[in-house]
């Protein structure tokens, strides 16, 4: 899993968890905090933030599994991302779909657990 591919998605996560974190605490934050959805938000770029960390760190590691990484990038994009749709829209059935990207990330940290070095 060295390949660049994944340190670019990483940089690109990166980015988006730290370009969001600012736009909710400072654009956004009356609104989430009138929706009570301050927290959510939060969650959401703390894990965005901690993949995009971890998906950088396993892509030096150079590993045989690429599973990893798009465990984590479907994972991200589901969970981060349908709670970053609820904090701002309000629509409470999105918390329904939130448990299926915590799953993918859950499943990229069993991977790396069972992963073997190229």
């Amino acid at each position: 899993m060295n390949d660049w591919i994944w340190v670019k998605i990483a940089g690109i996560f990166g980015f988006l968890g730290v370009a969001l974190g600012a736009f909710g605490a400072h654009g956004l934050k009356e609104r989430l905090i009138a929706l009570g959805t301050l927290a959510t938000w939060e969650t959401a770029v703390l894990y965005h933030l901690i993949h995009a960390a971890a998906l950088l760190a396993v892509a030096g590691l150079k590993l045989a599994s690429p599973w990893i990484g798009w465990c984590w990038v479907v994972g991200v994009t589901i969970f981060s991302g349908t709670l970053y749709l609820l904090s701002i829209t309000g629509i409470k059935w999105l918390g329904a779909i939130t448990p299926i990207g915590g799953l993918f990330l859950l499943a990229g940290w069993i991977v790396l657990i069972f992963a073997s070095p190229k």
